[in-house]
């Protein structure tokens, strides 16, 4: 004979040395796979190949020192080489580059077109650089690299860039290299015998003709206004849809990291 059984079954002692399970984040890439965009990729392929080959074509037309003195020359190098770096992450389906990056190549290309159209290609301004009609090649590459390249800029970080990756702790450190090359800027100037045509290149920061308190009080108004720009491009990052759209997979399937 069978002994009854009891109806409440006392609860079992908690087995020793049995931690718990700590809930830990999974990173998107561990469950979603990577995907490659290869028409992005073409873009900013696309976008680099053109304005290397406008510096390039520049510095052939002109003393190639003088030339990579020039703000829009460096900007439009720096997003060369950017581009190139995304467009293989892109086509690679790796993880984007550090928004640290791309957005400082943002402003500055930003600020090299804003600056050209508002105040250097304009005679009324009394910063004008038009010195005189621009024919031939250095038209074109002119155009190029101060029309076509930050605006090819611009629309790839609208309508082919995930949005939210600019922060506004990052603006500070984009105006890192702005101060460099005035700094740098300025030594040159001292270096070059009073005088020389190319002496200082933009007539905004000509210290032999308006003197360095006028200049540097230029130089602050410029860095507070490229200040409130870096502002406006991450607001506008925080504030825009995404842009990228692709489609979504029944079930996850496990994924290693995408480096």
């Amino acid at each position: 004979m069978t002994a009854p059984i009891p109806r409440d079954i006392p609860d079992l002692p908690a087995v020793p040395g049995m931690p718990a399970l700590l809930a830990s984040p999974v990173p998107a890439t561990a469950v979603v796979a990577p995907y490659r965009r290869p028409l992005t990729a073409a873009y900013r392929l696309l976008v680099a190949l053109v304005a290397a080959a406008a510096v390039t074509v520049d510095l052939f037309l002109g003393s190639p020192i003088r030339v990579l003195t020039y703000f829009t020359i460096q900007s439009n190098i720096l997003l060369a080489l950017v581009m190139i770096a995304t467009a293989r992450r892109a086509w690679t389906a790796r993880r984007p580059l550090s928004p640290l990056v791309t957005g400082a190549a943002l402003l500055y290309i930003t600020i090299t077109g804003l600056m050209y159209h508002l105040v250097l290609a304009h005679a009324s301004t009394p910063f004008s650089m038009t010195g005189g009609p621009v024919s031939g090649w250095q038209a074109v590459t002119n155009h190029v690299l101060h029309t076509v390249i930050p605006i090819a800029a611009v629309v790839d970080w609208l309508f082919l860039t995930a949005p939210g990756r600019l922060h506004l702790r990052m603006a500070a450190t984009w105006l890192l290299y702005p101060m460099t090359y005035l700094a740098v800027y300025l030594a040159r100037g001292e270096l070059i015998l009073p005088g020389t045509p190319g002496r200082y290149l933009y007539t905004f920061l000509d210290v032999e003709q308006h003197g360095y308190k006028s200049v540097l009080g230029n130089a602050l108004l410029l860095g507070l206004a490229f200040y409130a720009l870096s502002v406006l491009l991450v607001a506008i990052d925080h504030a825009r849809p995404n842009p990228i759209r692709h489609r979504a997979k029944t079930g996850f399937r496990l994924q290693p990291p995408v480096g």
